[in-house]
């Protein structure tokens, strides 16, 4: 694996990765930045061994699985041992981890890595993505630098015989084609995960996230971006990730205020935006079932398990943050804040 020093001129987006001067290897979350730091949160950190190595280095992984709960242990983590990298976040009235340009040692972008990878791959995970990102590109017409690789492969830590293949795909049109491709199953290689695999995905949906398993199935079912590929059935999973000229808000363009906790009812009017993370419903007629009756207009989930649970015209019911908008009438509902009071969710109303 190489590293080029050099910067792209473009902007931070989710699943970029971040090297500190200590060594902590830190996810970017979304695409809203300080000028002079990166949000993100401690996915790996130096350790004496590990599954993931890279060069004599092995590596621990701080998050058990994705759920705001962890990424809210991390928090405490950096608080108490590395308080350098816990910032106030003026934009959401809370605190959060952020990478300081000034503590930055290397800047991975998926793109750039993928590109390495697809020239030179060092061993068979690498071929396999490889494979993968050839037969992509030949179905849908997505040019190589419009994908990148994320995740341990993105930081050259990964474990051939453990880690999972996590793809990026930048721009709207871009997913739309791969999602027909993969719901189609047309990718040559691919399959579906199989019912062993959902029914262990779907029990750690309902111990960490506290749904019942027949909410968690339905979930499974919305997944279209995790499949097997390969004889070797390894684990692929699509993200899909803004392309430049989708980043229209900056941060600072608004102002989020914490009001409380909100259990609603209301239907959504525009999912186009559940495409990606945060993941944004347009809702209307919103009904509460807990809360003060005030103005809202959106939920926006933080939680990648409820993305694209929703499609214009449904019904949904939802739990989480309430945060009043640049000071005036209109409100949100944030799932996956990190506030940790209570169960939050984004589910089918007559689920």
């Amino acid at each position: 694996m190489t590293i080029d020093p050099q910067p792209l001129s473009r902007k931070p987006k989710d699943r970029d990765f971040l090297e500190t001067l200590e060594g902590f290897l830190f996810c970017v979350v979304g695409y809203l930045h300080p000028p002079d730091k990166y949000i993100a949160y401690l996915k790996y950190s130096p350790a004496e061994q590990g599954l993931w190595k890279r060069q004599g280095q092995a590596y621990h992984r701080q998050l058990a699985y994705y759920h705001s709960q962890q990424v809210g242990q991390t928090l405490d983590y950096l608080r108490e041992h590395f308080p350098q990298y816990v910032h106030h976040a003026r934009v959401w009235d809370m605190d959060f981890s952020m990478v300081p340009h000034d503590r930055l040692k290397t800047y991975f972008y998926p793109e750039r890595r993928l590109a390495q990878i697809l020239a030179n791959p060092a061993d068979l995970l690498e071929e396999e993505t490889v494979k993968i990102v050839e037969h992509i590109r030949r179905l849908t017409g997505i040019r190589s630098n419009e994908l990148g690789i994320t995740g341990s492969i993105l930081l050259g830590i990964h474990n051939p015989e453990i880690s999972d293949i996590d793809l990026v795909v930048f721009g709207r049109q871009n997913v739309s084609r791969l999602r027909e491709v993969l719901t189609g199953l047309a990718l040559p290689g691919l399959s579906p995960m199989d019912a062993a695999y959902a029914d262990e995905w779907c029990q750690g949906v309902v111990k960490n996230f506290g749904l019942e398993y027949r909410q968690a199935h339905w979930l499974v079912t919305r997944r279209w971006n995790f499949v097997y590929f390969g004889e070797g059935r390894h684990v692929v999973s699509i993200h899909p990730t803004r392309s430049d000229d989708e980043i229209q808000e900056a941060y600072g363009d608004h102002y989020y205020q914490d009001v409380g906790v909100a259990h609603l009812r209301a239907r959504i009017t525009d999912a186009r935006e559940a495409l990606y993370l945060p993941a944004v419903y347009a809702i209307e007629r919103v009904e509460f079932l807990h809360g003060p009756p005030v103005e809202i207009v959106e939920i926006c989930s933080y939680e990648g398990l409820f993305s694209q649970v929703g499609d214009a015209g449904n019904w949904i019911v939802a739990r989480g943050k309430l945060e009043k908008i640049d000071g005036g009438p209109k409100h949100r509902l944030v799932i996956g804040s990190g506030r940790r009071q209570g169960q939050e969710f984004l589910l089918p109303a007559d689920l």
